[in-house]
Order: structure tokens, then C-alpha cells, then sequence
């Protein structure tokens, strides 16, 4: 019998630099080698944002690294799972994927004190869909 897939997701926004950034590195983080990892933006900023670089800092999640990365087709190819963070249309839809919308404020401009609910809020939706996957979650 065969070794089921790892199962794959995209997290999409708009400049890559805040809640898909969040929401890729606590997949990483959770799923381990269970799943694979992407995330991308519709128009990229030059840098992930500071306040959520600390924000996933003060959850022992290091991002100081990510860089944003543009959005391709192939990227939503390959992947099963396509989590939308307020891309609206500029998300290309391939048949055959599985997408989500998930609506969450935007950290754009905002202070680590306010990052910190939508962190929380990514955090619980992440494992939520490692569950769903079938994917144990690690403590984190």
C-alpha cells in the first residue's frame, strides 16, 4: 500500500509580509515534514513586517529570514490547499484545488500589540487545518 501524499498548501495576501507569512511559518512550525509550505503575495512588499517578525518572535517562531515572494501559477499548481488572505482576485483558481478564504485584519502599519490577537487567531486556523489534513500538530 502506498504512503499517503504530503499534503501541500499556499497561503496567499496581498504583499506577503504579515499574515501569510504568520500562517506558513506556524504550519511549518506545527506540521513539520507532515506537510508542505508556501506562501506568496499578489504584489510583494520589499520586507516582512517588523511588528509581526517580533510578534512570532514572542511565540518562539523565528521569521527574522522569510522574505515575501510574488505569487505564480505554478505555486497554486502545486498546491492542494489555497488559503486566501485578502488576494480578492488577482488569485489565480486552478480546477482540482481546495480553497479557503480566510478573513483576517490586515497588519499593515500596525504595532506588535496589535499583530498579537491576529497571530492568535492565525494560530488556532492553522491548527485547525492541520487537523483537517490529518496532520498531527506539534506542541509549537
Amino acid at each position: 500500500m502506498n504512503a499517503p501524499a504530503t499534503p501541500s498548501v499556499l497561503f496567499v495576501c496581498v504583499h506577503n509580509a504579515g499574515r501569510s507569512q504568520m500562517a506558513a511559518a506556524f504550519l511549518s512550525h506545527l506540521g513539520g515534514a507532515g506537510v508542505e509550505v508556501r506562501s506568496a503575495g499578489s504584489a510583494p512588499a520589499d520586507a516582512v513586517n517588523p511588528a509581526v517578525v517580533e510578534a512570532m518572535r514572542e511565540v518562539g517562531v523565528d521569521i527574522a529570514a522569510a522574505t515575501p515572494k510574488v505569487l505564480t501559477a505554478e505555486a497554486v499548481r502545486s498546491s492542494d490547499v489555497v488559503v486566501t488572505m485578502g488576494c480578492g482576485d488577482a488569485c489565480p483558481v486552478f480546477p482540482g484545488r481546495r480553497y479557503l478564504d480566510w478573513r483576517l485584519a490586515d497588519p499593515a502599519g500596525r504595532g506588535v500589540a496589535a499583530v498579537r490577537p491576529i497571530r492568535d487567531e492565525i494560530e488556532r486556523r492553522v491548527r485547525g487545518l492541520l487537523a483537517e489534513l490529518g496532520v498531527t500538530a506539534g506542541e509549537g
